[in-house]
């Protein structure tokens, strides 16, 4: 599989190259799915996709376009590169785009080591399908559940070769392997549900589909007789499950774009705290195993482990080649882009500082407030920081949970909020964004 996607990969660049384009780069990706949800007991749906498609970046004094396609014959891709050209020359003229210099390349062009690609064979849709039913008869058999909403096992194997006009070549394969679960209790406007999933790159890191379940059912449960809560300045708790949330609001604003846009709450605040004091923001690329690892970006740099926040204070952007530009700055390697679209930064793997409290300590010290454990919708001004959000979860009374809520507005300024954050000890691993419980104080609560 590898040399095919690197011999169309290639060959994309060369007819690039051969149609007019000054720079241009290439992703050639195959992959295969398979998806599997089950209900009552019996099969519900199954999917099964598999593809190889094709993506090209051409870059013409100061101008780029991006074409895609799902065939690769021969005739195809010179008519694809043809047609970026053309579409190129249309385009506004950007100085700050433009691929790496050669010695900016990364030395390593795959992911040894990094063990993204299950080493077992692919599951069968017989054997997701018994996963997916374990799963769904956990969770029915906890007393009280009336229904199992979904029940889904799934599986993905994706390969892709990244090629550029400045000698560039590499490429590797991923691999996803997912259980979840939704289960109900109660009806009509008595009716609430929650759920439960895991994602790993490889099924033996997995939990137990019983687990998975049984989770989605104990988290039901806890919801029933949900009301609002009172409305007021109180302190709230972010569960673990939704604390990754507030981090990635902060990842938002120290993004190259947005920053170069001008459209950043944190656009002025380069070597000033943006966290308490102690508390550091690190992202490494290079985890063993985890989703969102990579050995190089999409723009062929070698990717590494920073701090994003030392101690509470921002060290730096998160940029690809063009916003690095703009700004002045190198790129941290961090650029990421899809067929269809150019790179632009994203971030890999970040690990907030945990605390020292469980939840249940963290809980008793807040006294009365509120416990976030799902959010809907969002209201978040970018430039300000002011951030609203709808929100369910539990109401806690003299450091205890009172009872569960829902139809609630939390709202709070981004800026401000980060700054009293104190952090639990909770955080789960192979996550994106691993982030323990959060306690953020003094937010408004909008309820009853």
């Amino acid at each position: 599989m590898k040399t095919d996607l690197k011999k169309l990969a290639e060959a994309l660049v060369e007819a690039a190259r051969r149609a007019g384009a000054d720079q241009a780069d290439a992703l050639a990706m195959q992959g295969r799915s398979i998806s599997i949800d089950v209900r009552g007991g019996a099969l519900e749906q199954a999917e099964r996709a598999e593809g190889t498609e094709i993506g090209l970046r051409v870059l013409i004094g100061g101008r780029q376009a991006c074409v895609s396609a799902s065939d690769y014959s021969e005739a195809t891709v010179a008519e694809l590169a043809e047609r970026g050209v053309a579409m190129a020359r249309e385009a506004p003229v950007d100085d700050t785009l433009g691929l790496a210099e050669p010695h900016q390349l990364a030395e390593k062009r795959d992911a040894g080591g990094l063990q993204l690609l299950d080493d077992q064979p692919d599951p069968t849709p017989e054997s997701l399908q018994e996963i997916a039913l374990r799963a769904e008869a956990a969770a029915m058999a906890a007393r009280g559940i009336s229904q199992v909403e979904a029940a889904s096992a799934a599986f993905s194997n994706r390969h892709m070769w990244l090629a550029a006009s400045n000698g560039f070549s590499g490429g590797y394969g991923r691999s996803t392997h997912v259980i979840s679960t939704v289960a109900i209790t109660g009806e009509g406007l008595g009716m609430e549900r929650d759920y439960a999933a895991e994602s790993r790159s490889w099924a033996g890191n997995l939990p137990e589909p019983e687990e998975i379940g049984a989770l989605a059912a104990e988290r039901t449960l806890a919801r029933a007789g949900s009301r609002k809560p009172p409305t007021g300045a109180f302190p709230i708790l972010y569960d673990r499950r939704v604390a990754s949330s507030l981090i990635s609001h902060l990842l938002a604003a120290v993004n190259g774009g947005a920053v170069a846009r001008g459209a950043s709450w944190l656009r002025k605040e380069m070597g000033e705290a943006v966290l308490p004091a102690g508390m550091n923001l690190v992202e490494d690329p290079l985890r063993i195993r985890y989703p969102s690892s990579r050995p190089f970006d999409a723009e062929g740099l070698a990717t590494r482990r920073r701090e994003i926040v030392s101690g509470g204070i921002l060290q730096g952007w998160t940029l690809d080649l063009a916003t690095g530009r703009k700004l002045g700055m190198d790129s941290t390697a961090s650029a990421a882009r899809g067929l269809t679209s150019a790179p632009s930064p994203v971030n890999s793997n970040v690990i907030l500082t945990p605390g020292t409290q469980t939840q249940e300590q963290m809980i008793a010290d807040m006294g009365r407030g509120l416990i976030v454990t799902s959010m809907l919708g969002a209201s978040i001004n970018g430039t300000t920081g002011d951030y609203s959000r709808g929100a369910a979860g539990f109401w806690v009374e003299n450091g205890q949970i009172a009872y569960p809520v829902n139809e609630c507005t939390i709202a709070g300024n981004l800026r401000e909020m980060l700054m009293t954050l104190v952090a639990g000890n909770d955080a789960l691993p192979w996550r994106g964004i691993e982030a323990p419980s959060l306690l953020v104080e003094g937010m408004t609560v909008a309820g009853a």
